[in-house]
């Protein structure tokens, strides 16, 4: 069995409108600490997401020190990082990592 490669990551940081603030700051942080892409601010859930949400994308060196950091100071927010290989389901499904409370994903949206 060939394991799939890692082309890059996803972490999306999930909010409600009582965090709002709070994931904004967050977000701004993340910008200021790293050369990574930004995703849109969703204030509505979007894709497999249940809660509001923006994306962060890295590459994979970049995956301990942006987990690490995130881990430190995400605050309250729930975070759902998961990596890219191609294969969605497995990728949101069987690969997840989550920082924070864990939400359940509609998966029905993504392809198999």
């Amino acid at each position: 069995m060939n394991t799939p490669e890692i082309k890059d990551w996803h972490a999306h940081v999930y909010f409600d409108a009582a965090s709002r603030d709070a994931a904004w700051a967050l977000r701004e942080r993340i910008e200021k600490t790293f050369p990574i892409e930004m995703g849109r601010f969703h204030e509505k859930p979007v894709g497999p997401h249940p809660c509001f949400s923006y994306q962060v994308l890295f590459k994979p060196d970049q995956l301990a020190p942006i987990l690490s950091w995130l881990v430190l100071n995400r605050g309250d927010l729930t975070v759902f990082v998961h990596p890219n290989t191609g294969q969605q389901l497995a990728d949101h499904r069987d690969r997840a990592i989550w920082l924070g409370r864990q939400e359940t994903l509609d998966l029905s949206v993504l392809p198999d």
